[in-house]
């Protein structure tokens, strides 16, 4: 089914490596979300009531006191910061993003101003909000937080992300400290994170998820926190959260996300994961000029990715022409796509989380026959990393052609 569709819409069948990327449509549906969203869609419903009923689906899972589902998580990123703006003034709603006379500052860590495949500076500026950025892009500070408040800070945030700093930063309990010491209500960017309640329990007044990650439903923003905060939220539906509407089925999937979260068999899906690490792992430490080792994921879930490491010189390649080369389709090979965030270090990940029964044997063949193609080239394939960057940035900018 999954290959007819993509050959209806003459899209390749692409097998998905790097993880829960919005770019290659996030995760695997569940088929309880499936179903959910099938009986949803011919009906009718009033999508004050469903998000109600979202709102107790939320507040059950994430311990919060109240939630609603937006579009996307980035979208939740401008509505929360709105609400801490507007509060339910629905004249204020109306008038963003004009913040003429509001406190509209937004205090985040310099190293946390990350890409998220737009700038998460935007989604605070789309409110009308300004960023003030505290500290450097490897250091902050709990003094340098508490400079940066005054009396028109509006809001905290906070980023749980693989692309942030990984070290020199203020804690989450440090930073929620400092916040509410100063009376400023701290909202956490958890798009991607698997404790649904850890962020609340800390003291987060605001956390937000993506639906479509880990929890595997249709794209959509999950918002949680305090009540007040989520009402003033989602009545910005009535403002500049029109254009980010979610509709009844990514409501409806959400809801059934969220409960086929709490029966998922956790301990089974890991040990599934495992044995395609293992796989990959004996695989391509055998390959000349691969180095293949288990990394933790870097913001805590629970679930290891293979971290490849490659060196030039022994595997005639460099890491991130290995990656495009796996990325092309080579005879009825499947293209595999490869988290390569970090491939002009000369290391890439494999993530998986998203396979398909039968294709973690797929993507050990690629790499043997890649490697085996690169060991046959009259001379190292080594494209220039700025090269390949232009090449990207090209082909995107010719998008539809």
């Amino acid at each position: 089914m999954a290959l007819d569709i993509r050959s209806r819409f003459s899209l390749r069948p692409v097998i998905n490596v790097s993880g829960t990327m919005t770019s290659l449509g996030a995760s695997i549906v569940g088929p309880q979300v499936i179903e959910t969203v099938a009986g949803v869609l011919p009906q009718f419903v009033e999508i004050d009531d469903l998000q109600r009923r979202a709102s107790a689906a939320i507040a059950a899972a994430c311990g919060s006191e109240s939630g609603y589902v937006t579009a996307s998580c980035s979208a939740a990123i401008t509505l929360s910061i709105a609400a801490t703006m507007t509060g339910d003034d629905p004249g204020l709603i109306e008038r963003l993003p004009d913040t003429a006379g509001l406190a509209n500052e937004v205090v985040v860590q310099t190293g946390h101003l990350v890409n998220y495949g737009a700038p998460i500076d935007q989604a605070i500026r789309l409110a009308g909000a300004r960023v003030v950025p505290v500290g450097a892009a490897t250091e902050a500070h709990g003094y340098q937080l508490a400079s940066a408040i005054n009396e028109r800070t509006t809001a905290a945030l906070f980023v749980v992300s693989h692309h942030t700093v990984g070290y020199g930063l203020i804690h989450l309990e440090e930073f929620i400290a400092v916040a509410h010491g100063k009376g400023v209500p701290v909202i956490v960017d958890a798009a991607s994170e698997y404790d649904l309640r850890h962020f609340i329990a800390a003291g987060a007044d605001i956390v937000l998820y993506s639906a479509h990650k880990f929890l595997g439903g249709l794209t959509a923003g999950i918002v949680a926190g305090r009540k007040a905060l989520v009402r003033a939220a989602y009545f910005q539906n009535g403002g500049i959260g029109r254009g980010m509407k979610v509709g009844k089925e990514g409501i409806a999937g959400a809801i059934a996300a969220l409960e086929a979260w709490r029966t998922r068999d956790h301990a089974a899906v890991r040990e599934r994961e495992r044995g395609y690490l293992q796989l990959w792992r004996d695989t391509l430490n055998g390959l000349p000029g691969l180095t293949a080792t288990l990394d933790a994921d870097p913001t805590g879930n629970p679930l290891e990715r293979l971290r490849v490491s490659v060196d030039p010189k022994l595997a005639h390649i460099s890491a991130w022409d290995l990656v495009d080369a796996l990325a092309r389709p080579r005879g009825d090979a499947r293209p595999v796509i490869a988290r390569d965030h970090e491939a002009e270090l000369n290391y890439f990940f494999l993530d998986p989380c998203n396979l398909h029964p039968g294709e973690e044997q797929i993507v050990a063949d690629r790499f043997v026959e890649e490697i085996g193609h690169a060991q046959r080239a009259s001379e190292p394939i080594v494209t220039p990393f700025h090269q390949r960057d232009a090449r990207r940035q090209a082909a995107r900018l010719r998008w539809p052609d």
